[in-house]
């Protein structure tokens, strides 16, 4: 019942981003242009998501559930933590963010136009991971 249900919510998940336009790097790089032509829709998409998500799990919790449907364990929610290393993440993916115009979900679902550059970009993104991975930083 896994396989059936990920790649559902794979394909659902890649369908809201193809119909709310997150694939086109353009419009992403209009969210990120705040002193020009700035282009909210990105925080539309991001607060829809939010508002159908969070009274969902609200309720789950809220019903004494700790596993997610499948049956998987919930992780625990962590402290919220501001320190150099979330600061450092941030600035690396708002860089790599602004200068192609993709984050990592639109990303995956470009590779399907199977246009060079989102696989560029998808490979660097796993050299990224690795590169983090070896130096320590995403080891808790």
């Amino acid at each position: 019942m896994l396989i059936p249900i990920a790649l559902f919510s794979g394909a659902l998940f890649g369908l809201g981003l193809l119909v709310s336009g997150m694939m086109n790097p353009a419009k992403v790089l209009g969210f990120l242009d705040l002193f020009g032509r700035w282009d909210p829709s990105l925080a539309l998409v991001m607060g829809g998501a939010l508002a159908v998500f969070a009274p969902g799990y609200w309720w789950w919790r809220r019903q004494g559930h700790t596993r997610c449907v499948l049956g998987d364990k919930l992780p625990d929610v962590p402290a919220a933590r501001f320190d150099r290393k979330l600061l450092l993440g941030a600035l690396l993916f708002g860089i790599g963010w602004g200068l192609a115009g993709i984050c990592p979900g639109p990303a995956l679902g470009l590779l399907g136009s199977l246009q060079w550059q989102a696989g560029l970009f998808v490979a660097a993104m796993i050299a990224g991971f690795w590169l983090a991975n070896k130096a320590g930083s995403l080891k808790r």
